[in-house]
C-alpha cells in the first residue's frame, strides 16, 4: 500500500509537495482542535449547573468555588471569576465573568477558519499542478528533437501528472473543509452552552447572594 502511494507521489511530481504541505497542517490543526474542543472544553452543561444549584442554593459559596476548581473548563474558569466577586455589585460581577469570558473564547475559536482557508488553497495547488503538468507535457511532445515513438509515452506521463495533482489536491481540499464544518459547529455549540450556563448560573447567585458566606483565603486565591 505505502509503495502505490509512493509511485502515485512521484507521478504526481513537484507539485504534490505543496499539497502535501497543506495535508500535513491540515491534519495537525485537526487533531489539535478535536483535543481543545471535545476533551479539554467541552462539558455537560446541564450536570455542571446541578453540581452547583445545591452549594449556591444553601450558599456555600466556597464549595461552588471548589467545584468550578475542579471542572477545569472555559465554563467553570467564567463562573469562577465571577464567583470571586459575588460580594460586590452586579456590575462588577458581570465585568469579571466579562473578561474571563473574552479571555477564554479566543481559544475556543482560534485556528479553525485556517482548516477552510488551508482546503480551498490545496484545492487550487492541485489545479496550478494539473495545469503545470499539461504545461510541460505539451511543450515537451511539441519539441521538434522528441522522437514520435516516445510522444504517446510522453503524454500518458504528463496526463498522469497532471491527474494526480487534481486527486491530491481535491482529497486534501475535501478533508480540510469537512473538518472545518464539523469543528466550526462544535464551537460555536460550546459558545452557546458557555453563553447559556453563565446567564444561568449568574443568575441563580444574584438570587441567592443574601445567603452566601465568605470566601476562604485558599479559594480567594
Amino acid at each position: 500500500m505505502f509503495h502505490k502511494i509512493a509511485e502515485i507521489f512521484e507521478e504526481g511530481g513537484w507539485g504534490m509537495w505543496p499539497i502535501l504541505g497543506h495535508l500535513v497542517f491540515i491534519l495537525a490543526i485537526m487533531f489539535e482542535r478535536i483535543f481543545v474542543l471535545y476533551i479539554r472544553s467541552s462539558v455537560k452543561k446541564e450536570e455542571f449547573i446541578k453540581l452547583l444549584q445545591v452549594p449556591i442554593l444553601k450558599g456555600d459559596l466556597n464549595r461552588v468555588l471548589k467545584v468550578c476548581s475542579t471542572y477545569q473548563y472555559p465554563l467553570a474558569r467564567i463562573v469562577h471569576a465571577g464567583v470571586l466577586k459575588v460580594k460586590r455589585s452586579d456590575d462588577e460581577v458581570q465585568a469579571a465573568m466579562d473578561e474571563a469570558y473574552l479571555r477564554e473564547m479566543p481559544q475556543i475559536e482560534k485556528r479553525v477558519d485556517y482548516l477552510n482557508l488551508l482546503g480551498n488553497t490545496a484545492t487550487l495547488a492541485g489545479l496550478l499542478g494539473t495545469i503545470t503538468g499539461l504545461i510541460n507535457t505539451f511543450a515537451a511532445i511539441g519539441r521538434p528533437d522528441v522522437d514520435p515513438s516516445q510522444r504517446s509515452t510522453l503524454l500518458s506521463q504528463g496526463i498522469s501528472e497532471a491527474m494526480n495533482c487534481t486527486a491530491f489536491g481535491l482529497a486534501t481540499g475535501i478533508i480540510g473543509v469537512l473538518a472545518f464544518a464539523v469543528l466550526a459547529s462544535k464551537a460555536k455549540e460550546l459558545k452557546a452552552d458557555i453563553d447559556e450556563g453563565t446567564v444561568r448560573v449568574l443568575n441563580l447567585i444574584v438570587a441567592n447572594r443574601n445567603k452566601m458566606g465568605d470566601i476562604k483565603e485558599e479559594n480567594a486565591a
